[in-house]
C-alpha cells in the first residue's frame, strides 16, 4: 500500500508555471506506475498525464501535450508534475495516483489507478 500527499497548487495567471509533486510513503513506490488526473467543478476526472515505475515511458492527454512533464525520482519517493504555459482552462483540483500495472504500459483511466492522493487546487486567471 501507498500514501499519497500532493503540493504545490496555487493562483497562476495565464502563461505562467507551476510545478507539482507527490510524496508517497513506503518503501515500494518504484513498483508503481505514476499518474496525473485532474478535475474541475461539474466536470469528470480526466487523466492528464503518466509514467511507468522506472519513468522510461510517459503519456499525455493532448490538452496538456507539449506544456505539461511528468517525472518522477524513485530514491525520493516522488513524482511531479512540471505545467507552463498554463491555461485558464487547466483550472482544477490535480490528484496523484498509484497504479499496480507493470511494464511500459502507463495507465490512463481511473479504474487502473488502485492509490490516491487528497488533490491540491490550481487556479489560472485570465
Amino acid at each position: 500500500q501507498v500514501q499519497l500527499v500532493e503540493s504545490g497548487g496555487g493562483l497562476v495567471q495565464a502563461g505562467g508555471s507551476l510545478r507539482l509533486s507527490c510524496a508517497a510513503s513506503g518503501r515500494t513506490f518504484s513498483r508503481y506506475a505514476m499518474g496525473w488526473f485532474r478535475q474541475a467543478p461539474g466536470r469528470e476526472r480526466e487523466f492528464v498525464a503518466a509514467i511507468t515505475w522506472d519513468g522510461g515511458n510517459t503519456y499525455y492527454a493532448d490538452s496538456v501535450k507539449g506544456r505539461f512533464t511528468i517525472s518522477r525520482d524513485n530514491a525520493k519517493n516522488t513524482v511531479c508534475l512540471q505545467m507552463n504555459s498554463l491555461k485558464p482552462e487547466d483550472t482544477a483540483v490535480y490528484s496523484c495516483a498509484a497504479s499496480e500495472v507493470r511494464g511500459w504500459v502507463t495507465p490512463r483511466t481511473s479504474d487502473e489507478y488502485a492509490y490516491w492522493g487528497q488533490g491540491t487546487q490550481v487556479t489560472v486567471s485570465s
